[in-house]
């Protein structure tokens, strides 16, 4: 039996598990994942490379839209490490993107309504055809706010700088649990008090505290809600 594609928009705090329940939701359905973070974090990865960072904490935003229109970003599934990466001008850049000097800037490069606009109208486009899974902070209330099955994924502060400083260490990355920790404050605090599309709940949206799941737990939670949105959705084709 095959059902109509769907979006599914995945929203919630820095390192709350998004990407993981995401790509797993993607596996399953066979779907599309894309990762809207990581579009932000690479404009913000050119950012630093051109030194916009040097002097200042919040460089002229006439300096990042320089910046921007020289960004050409690329998603490409990489079947070796059976995820997608993302290529900032030509070079692939998903690793790099993950480091702390890129965390700690991200979420003010995030706030430009320059780069929100410019992300947003990509992020429409690879979805348009629907059967993506896509994960971010306003991809419910912003993005695809007619999207079909919006989550809400919450986990506690403590719970999400252990996952974060976990996943920096195993790549070999230097880190320190309460510098992640404070990082993960000072995200919070942008994204949800930003002008242009800040972080928060859609009204809409269906809320999963994972703070104490395991992954399958999480989708064992996942496939009851799809299938109810399924079947109260136009039906199979």
């Amino acid at each position: 039996m095959e059902y109509r594609k769907i979006i599914i928009a995945l929203d919630g705090n820095s390192s709350c598990g998004k990407s993981t329940f995401a790509k797993r939701i993607a596996g399953e359905l066979g779907y599309a994942y894309i990762d809207t973070g990581a579009m932000y974090r690479a404009v913000t990865l050119a950012c630093i490379e051109e030194g916009l960072f040097e002097h200042t904490e919040n460089p002229p935003e006439k300096e990042v839209e320089a910046v921007l229109q020289a960004v050409e970003l690329d998603l490409r599934y990489n079947a070796d490490l059976e995820r997608t990466g993302i290529w900032l001008n030509g070079r692939m850049v998903e690793d790099r993107i993950r480091s702390m000097d890129v965390s700690g800037h991200v979420s003010y490069i995030s706030a430009i309504g320059t780069v929100r606009r410019k992300m947003v109208e990509y992020q429409r486009r690879l979805g348009m055809n629907k059967g993506v899974v896509m994960d971010g902070r306003d991809i419910g209330t912003v993005v695809f706010p007619h999207a079909e099955l919006k989550i809400f994924l919450t986990a506690s502060l403590e719970v999400r700088a252990m996952r974060r400083y976990k996943e920096l260490v195993e790549k070999g990355m230097a880190a320190e649990l309460e510098e992640v920790k404070s990082n993960l404050e000072k995200r919070d605090r942008i994204d949800s008090t930003r002008k242009e599309s800040p972080l928060k709940q859609a009204p809409d949206a269906l809320v999963l505290d994972n703070s104490r799941m395991t992954v399958d737990q999480q989708m064992v939670w996942f496939r009851k809600v799809y299938n109810q949105t399924i079947s109260s959705a136009d039906g199979e084709y």
